[in-house]
């Protein structure tokens, strides 16, 4: 069983930038641990702390060459441009397309508290990008054009009718 719950749209912790970790210790570790079994479980590519209402600067990670998480983490460097799919596991069933950077310079921590410095492209990039928006209170519903964020949020709202019609004016977009 997961570790965390993860947390969906409309919750607030998702719109909150987080705040920079301080200290590499073991419950730190563990949190880690519990995301990436929370990912799997989803299961998704990354997942941030704040989707799993923990506000602090860390994400998980696995897009095929097994687990890693990354502490403080910036992106250094961008270049390119790489149109894909993307879904994000705090707005299940939903996929845009969007135009991000194709290669990124990631900065931060692992968790051992070394110093990385990751060159990625393609969907290596695309993960770190999300996940960096995730940090900075960003959802992928912000990177839509006008017309295809309001057929996102009409869903949305649909879904939230479907699932507790006093709970659907939640779904709305904020004003």
């Amino acid at each position: 069983m997961a570790g965390y719950t993860i947390r969906l749209f409309p919750d607030p912790v998702l719109r909150q930038r987080s705040h920079e970790v301080e200290e590499i210790d073991g419950p730190l570790r563990k949190l880690a641990e519990d995301m990436i079994e929370t990912m799997y479980e989803a299961p998704g590519l990354g997942l941030a702390a704040p989707q799993v209402g923990v506000q602090r600067r860390m994400f998980v990670y696995d897009v095929g060459d097994g687990p890693q998480a990354v502490v403080n983490p910036a992106i250094v460097e961008f270049s390119g441009e790489w149109n894909y799919s993307e879904g994000c596991l705090s707005i299940p069933g939903l996929y845009f397309d969007l135009t991000r950077p194709k290669e990124v310079l990631l900065r931060g921590v692992d968790l051992d508290g070394e110093e990385l410095e990751i060159e990625a492209d393609e969907l290596l990039a695309r993960c770190f990008q999300h996940e960096m928006d995730h940090l900075d209170g960003i959802l992928v519903l912000e990177r839509l054009e006008p017309e295809q964020r309001k057929e996102a949020m009409r869903e949305l709202r649909r879904r939230a009718l479907a699932a507790d019609p006093a709970t659907a004016a939640l779904a709305a977009p904020p004003s």
